[in-house]
């Protein structure tokens, strides 16, 4: 794993940039709308990464591109209420999360190049015919493909907390990730060791509930399935998680910094550069269908020695000589 710092900037800097970078050439103004889960101020980043690389490649604001960013509220059918009428306004769709992209399915035409970000499993959706010939008219950078990873950060927590043995697992209840991430645990919980309680939740309001089930059932940690309701929900949960002493490790290293315990998953910065190299290699000519779907090129564990603080627990020193990033 390799360190790399989040950017961050507001929309307005973001878009500058573009105008003093290399320019392509004059011509068709591409009309590029991203969308994402809101609250904006969780997603503005991405949104300045993606304008940020695309300023690279050359596409200035009003000369050659018309970006613009969208949020809405992290369920399908308001995904779905945002992209029916802004599709028809687009050249280019890059529409962020599993929740997202299930949407994009139901309302954007064939027609339309569209990318897609953050994504769990898009062939078990169903949004390309495989990850290195996508065959439609969408492509874009998964999540995590790889079936262990979630596994994987149960044996993190488990070095935390050695004596570990029931998990609670905190999952939104309108998200295919859930799914796909319980269907990948199942084969490991023999290894692992560990009984899962898996807790359903589909708003904010229910949050206080899940957690009081998963005290119900006696957890000792938790396992926060990676999704746009658990992103956008990220500080209520770490403090929901730090209220029962719960020590819990996430997907999201944004959670982490605003008080989850631990967390291993892919820098989402970094995807969102990713899908603007996809899209300038649309925008000059070439298919969806042609071009693989990516994975993500970095993985990071990050790790917030502040909430192991508040709960008491050490953090063994095999730990974190791991951590791409401590919070001290």
């Amino acid at each position: 794993m390799r360190r790399r710092d989040f950017v961050f900037g507001s929309s307005g800097a973001a878009l500058a940039m573009l105008d003093s970078a290399r320019a392509q050439p004059v011509g068709r103004v591409w009309r590029v709308g991203t969308v994402g889960p809101e609250p904006r101020d969780r997603g503005q980043y991405l949104f300045d990464a993606f304008s940020q690389k695309l300023a690279e490649y050359g596409y200035q604001q009003g000369r050659n591109v018309d970006l613009t960013a969208h949020f809405t509220e992290a369920r399908i059918e308001k995904f779905a209420e945002l992209l029916g009428p802004l599709v028809a306004n687009l050249d280019l769709l890059v529409v962020w999360t599993t929740i997202g992209l299930i949407a994009a399915k139901k309302v954007v035409p064939p027609a339309l190049p569209a990318i897609f970000l953050g994504v769990g499993d898009p062939v078990r959706i169903g949004a390309v015919q495989s990850l290195s010939h996508p065959g439609g008219n969408m492509t874009g950078v998964t999540y995590e493909s790889a079936t262990e990873t979630w596994a994987k950060r149960i044996e993190l927590l488990k070095e935390i907390v050695p004596h570990l043995d029931r998990v609670g697992v905190l999952k939104a209840g309108n998200d295919p990730n859930s799914v796909y991430a319980m269907a990948s645990l199942e084969p490991w919980l023999p290894a692992l060791g560990v009984t899962l309680v898996p807790v359903d939740f589909t708003s904010t309001d229910e949050l206080d509930a899940a957690f009081s089930e998963m005290m119900r059932n006696n957890v000792k940690g938790v396992l926060v399935i990676s999704g746009a309701l658990t992103f956008v929900n990220g500080k209520r949960i770490s403090e929901l998680a730090l209220e029962h002493g719960l020590p819990s490790v996430h997907g999201f290293r944004e959670t982490v910094a605003l008080g989850g315990l631990v967390s291993l998953g892919p820098e989402l910065v970094a995807i969102a550069r990713q899908g603007a190299r996809l899209a300038d290699k649309i925008m000059k000519g070439e298919k969806p269908a042609n071009i693989p779907v990516e994975e993500p090129t970095v993985y990071e564990v990050w790790l917030n020695l502040r909430t192991a603080r508040v709960l008491n627990i050490t953090i063994p020193a095999s730990v974190t000589a791991r951590a791409d990033r401590v919070i001290e």
